[in-house]
């Protein structure tokens, strides 16, 4: 059995919700309705803790359903760069009670966070639906993550909190004790706008840091939603400040010298910024910077000539058409044995093309839209690139779009490891099919990335 020592730090996943179940489709379908007739009653007004400065206004993040981009579901005030030293002159001093508190205490307001997640699991998952255009599983996979990283971080907790022995000489008692940093930023993306900033900021509530948090303009009533339930869980006042806005706020954010800790999430150019921004050290500044970045992915999947091609068909299939492919785990590349690879690529075909675009508010929905305007732009160049550089075997029919940000899927193949459609981070439903001699050449071609992240291997 377990040692008792040990039994605080068990975890376990917190389960998907099963919509093979008609009780969980009922609950999720009622969820959806409900944010339905709260949006035409108009609008969420968001406000925010900062007031404008005397004179002035302030512009407005205007949080739109991807799906039907002319549907509001929020207006949020945009901090100016100017409040960023407001929020962390109040975090740095609400950090001071905060840290003091015991672990413990820190540790119960983690979990009465994930409880309240779970009890508003299906509120979440629909308001993902509309404000990210998630899928139902997508949705609600999102909020599984979030009550996770939350429950996670504060079992955790429970080996940092106790001072470790440094060596037995005698005459000697030397500890190791972690202290908090003071205030980490948290800067999120719109992709998983609940699981990745809930866990960027527990990890560092856990440990005694306050946080100023700037999710992304693209979803921001999710990282409100995401403050309210750890006000509702007890979280003292200040300790986590909301700051939505532009870019330029979370520039001016990294840039400051009373924030040591920077968690981000999102693009290889931007966290690169971010790296050398944190670099430099201003007047004023007591510590080196500490950035932790994840910045995207390039994932491929290895098809080897013993593969169970129905497994290998579907696993691909899923991955790279997931939420639109809009995630840095998705499957943009597949790389395929030389004897298998015309009979995977058509049956691979097939199976994208039976994927039908629809609204992710629906019912075992498969393609939603992509999430704006700018992401839809982004996605169509490199279609044009990929039929320069590769041979389209599947393309989107643009005239069964749904409305603006929908696009179906493509498929290319004849990519090269050098070619840009084989390198570059896309974000779309785009997959790129390069054909190997071999195994070794495979694993060559996988490995022929600046990222790495993830990856996947059907072989038997």
């Amino acid at each position: 059995s377990r040692p008792r020592k040990d039994r605080g730090l068990h975890f376990s996943n917190e389960p998907h919700t099963d919509f093979a179940r008609a009780e969980s489709r009922r609950k999720m379908a009622a969820a959806i309705a409900a944010f339905k007739e709260r949006l035409g009653r108009g609008p969420r007004q968001l406000d925010l803790a900062f007031p404008a400065a005397p004179g002035g206004g302030r512009s407005t993040l205007t949080s739109r359903n991807p799906a039907r981009p002319g549907e509001v579901i929020g207006l949020v005030p945009a901090a100016a760069p100017e409040d960023v030293d407001q929020a962390v002159a109040c975090a740095k001093a609400a950090s001071r009670t905060w840290a003091a508190m015991p672990p413990r205490d820190r540790m119960a307001v983690l979990s009465a966070c994930a409880g309240v997640l779970r009890r508003r699991r299906f509120d979440l998952a629909a308001l993902e639906v509309f404000e990210a255009g998630k899928g139902w599983r997508e949705a609600d996979a999102d909020v599984a993550e979030a009550i996770d990283f939350l429950e996670y971080y504060s079992r955790h907790m429970r080996r940092l909190m106790h001072p470790v022995r440094l060596g037995h000489e005698p005459g000697e008692l030397n500890h190791l004790l972690y202290r908090p940093r003071g205030v980490a930023a948290v800067l999120s993306p719109w992709n998983f706008p609940l699981a990745i900033p809930a866990g960027m900021a527990a990890a560092a509530l856990v440990t005694g840091n306050a946080v100023v948090f700037k999710p992304s303009e693209r979803a921001p009533v999710t990282g409100h939603a995401l403050v309210e339930a750890f006000r509702e869980a007890g979280l003292p006042d200040g300790v986590l400040q909301f700051l939505p806005g532009l870019p330029d706020v979370g520039r001016r954010l990294v840039a400051h010298p009373d924030v040591p800790i920077i968690a981000f999430t999102g693009s290889k150019a931007v966290g690169l910024q971010i790296i050398a921004e944190a670099a430099h050290v201003r007047p004023g500044q007591r510590e080196v910077k500490k950035v932790i970045a994840e910045m995207g992915g390039k994932n491929a999947i290895i098809v080897d000539d013993t593969a169970d091609l129905d497994e290998a068909v579907a696993g691909v299939t899923a991955s790279f058409l997931g939420y639109q492919g809009q995630k840095c785990s998705a499957c943009s590349r597949v790389i395929v044995l030389d004897s298998i690879h015309d009979i995977f690529v058509e049956r691979l075909v097939e199976a994208a093309r039976s994927v039908r675009l629809s609204p992710p508010e629906e019912p075992g929905s498969g393609l939603g839209p992509l999430i704006d305007e700018r992401a839809v732009r982004k996605v169509i160049e490199y279609l044009d690139l990929a039929g320069r550089e590769g041979t389209p075997a599947l393309l989107p029919d643009f005239e069964k779009r749904l409305g603006p940000n929908f696009l179906g899927p493509a498929i290319f193949t004849g990519i090269r490891p050098e070619h840009r459609l084989a390198c570059e981070e896309i974000f779309g439903p785009v997959l790129a099919v390069l054909r190997a001699r071999d195994f070794g050449e495979a694993l060559a071609f996988a490995n022929a990335s600046d990222y790495a992240l993830t990856g996947g291997l059907y072989s038997r």
